[in-house]
């Protein structure tokens, strides 16, 4: 501390560099300060610097990281209390750029595993990023004493220090349940569970907060799909719709909740906090929200199930293209979700591309088959699931051929669900259709695909330049990967540790060696064992903003690189 407080005064006044001199390793009577990184000037991003707390210190104990997901539970409510602390102290020193400013990388409504928070053995680390005081470019000595040793002490009081018992063990017995549910799921054969009484619509198209309203409607059960499931820490077993495996419809008029039902699904791959109202909504965590994507870039993809018999004699194996068509996109995005790993597919009509979810009978009657080179969805979707266990559940407004394939039809009525299994079954074969089956007899296999060495390169000038922008945008060397349509990303932080990832892999040199899915199994083997702050150029320093995505995204952004080079 001492020292510290040495160096600013000798800084003082002295041109913004001088903060240089801040970095190292300092010792505060109940923590340590490491300043890591230091920024160039007041108007850059801000300064990385580590809190040490010696759980000694603290009210943490053994058990509640006795397994993964308590320790990131752990790690996320401590995360929350700084933040909330930060938010209620002064932060703003005055002076020029991002002066005074203190972050934690904050958590939303789900819990991801993050570096903003870490439990080691035998402490808590905690980063935060900080704007170094400055008016111009002349060091604030005074602001910064302030800054260092008045504001963050008093964060940490707020926060770690003055975390309480209850709050931990409410977020620990919390996991607890969710995980319990997850491993009924898996046992059960089940794609997705929704507890009764959870609140799905969301406050508003930019914010997911839960809607508070006297017009929201909490969820209710179908009693011929309600399950019980048994969780710890609750004397009765949570009620709920189960969703089993295989092909289910959401069906309903518009603006009855079709869309809403499928959200909630859709971020169920990823456990929620208190008072979401999606608690209890949990899916297969290998679930992949699939769409059509118009102009998207695609490398060397077997789109042969969905696609053949191109004008000109195309080949559709190895398709590759500039600026792929909705259905193309769409074809593109299933198969290279299957190679990713995905064990269950989320599609809404309204995002997908009509002529590759549907062709209809009269279309059939004037468009032939042999002029046709799309096999529709309808045609696959069983194949799909009998082939490669891989479910489908499907919102579904404008075409009631699909109960012919359904196995579950689930009707929204008014932000209600009723099962309409067995009329949707009733119409099919009573009704007269003479549509025909374009799918042939089987789905077909799905290739292995190994990325090339050239497909990464971060060099922009004789520097690499790596960066994400915001949630949907990562720099990469002078090309930008475009996420937009990767829709359960949910976090920029999430981006932030794509790029990470794939920049390792680049200097790591493991393309041209591994296959896709074998690429994605060493990643998540190091995320497993390492951590996330593995990926990065400083392992052992400030690592970063960083959440952990799935695999499933990952592959994502790497088959929207635009340089991506595959050889089958």
């Amino acid at each position: 501390m001492d020292k510290l407080r040495d160096i600013l005064n000798r800084i003082d006044g002295k041109g913004y560099k001088a903060y240089k001199d801040l970095r190292g390793k300092y010792r505060f009577n109940d923590f340590t300060l490491h300043i890591d990184h230091v920024q160039g000037d007041p108007f850059a991003a801000p300064s990385k610097i580590r809190l040490e707390v010696p759980k000694s210190k603290t009210i943490l104990r053994e058990d509640w990281e006795s397994t993964p997901s308590r320790k990131v539970r752990v790690e996320d409510t401590i995360a929350r209390s700084v933040a909330s602390a930060i938010r209620h102290q002064e932060t703003q020193a005055g002076g020029s750029g991002k002066s005074g400013v203190i972050t934690i990388d904050r958590p939303a409504q789900e819990v991801l595993q993050r570096t903003a928070v870490e439990l080691t053995a035998n402490a808590v680390i905690i980063c935060l990023s900080i704007g170094l005081p400055a008016r111009g470019r002349k060091v604030l000595g005074k602001q910064a004493k302030k800054m260092l040793f008045t504001i963050i002490p008093q964060v940490l009081n707020d926060s770690i220090f003055s975390l309480e018992d209850d709050t931990v063990v409410e977020a620990i017995e919390l996991c607890d349940q969710q995980d319990a549910i997850r491993e009924f799921m898996k046992g059960n054969n089940l794609v997705a569970f929704i507890a009764e009484g959870s609140i799905l619509p969301r406050e508003s198209g930019i914010s997911d907060r839960p809607l508070r309203s006297d017009d929201v409607v909490a969820f209710v059960t179908p009693a011929s799909l309600s399950i019980s499931i048994p969780v710890p820490h609750k004397k009765e077993p949570i009620q709920g719709m189960g969703i089993q495996k295989g092909i289910t419809l959401i069906v309903g008029g518009g603006y009855h909740g079709k869309s809403t039902l499928l959200e909630a699904i859709e971020r169920g791959i990823y456990d929620h906090i208190s008072g979401d109202g999606r608690e209890f909504v949990l899916t297969d965590p290998n679930a992949m929200k699939v769409r059509a994507e118009d102009g998207r870039k695609i490398t060397s993809v077997d789109i042969s199930p969905f696609i053949q018999n191109l004008p000109f004699g195309k080949a559709t194996t190895q398709f590759t293209s500039e600026d792929a068509s909705g259905s193309t996109s769409q074809a593109a995005t299933i198969i290279e979700s299957l190679e990713a790993g995905a064990s269950a597919l989320l599609i809404d009509e309204d995002t997908s591309a009509t002529n590759f979810m549907i062709r209809d009978e009269r279309m059939q009657q004037l468009v032939s088959k042999d002029k046709e080179p799309i096999t529709p969805f309808i045609d696959k979707v069983k194949q799909l699931y009998e082939e490669h266990e891989v479910s489908t559940l499907l919102v579904m407004g404008g075409s009631g051929d699909y109960f012919d394939v359904a196995d579950t039809v689930i009707l929204m009525d008014q932000y209600r669900p009723f099962d309409v299994t067995s009329e949707a079954k009733d119409i099919a074969r009573n009704s007269i259709s003479n549509r025909k089956r374009e799918g042939g007899e089987r789905f077909g296999d799905v290739q292995s695909r190994k990325p090339q060495a050239s497909s990464l390169d971060s060099r922009k000038g004789k520097r690499s330049k790596v960066a994400a922008r915001g949630l949907h945008t990562i720099q990469y060397g002078t090309t930008d990967i475009k996420i937009d349509f990767v829709e359960q990303v949910t976090d920029a932080s999430q981006t932030r540790a794509i790029a990470e990832i794939l920049h390792f892999v680049e200097k790591k040199k493991w393309l041209g060696l591994l296959s896709v899915s074998d690429l994605l199994e060493r990643i998540e083997t190091q995320l497993n064992e390492k951590g996330l702050a593995s990926f990065t150029d400083f392992p052992n320093q400030h690592p970063g903003d960083l959440a952990r995505p799935r695999m499933l995204e990952l592959a994502s952004a790497l088959n929207r690189l635009r340089t991506l080079a595959i050889r089958q």
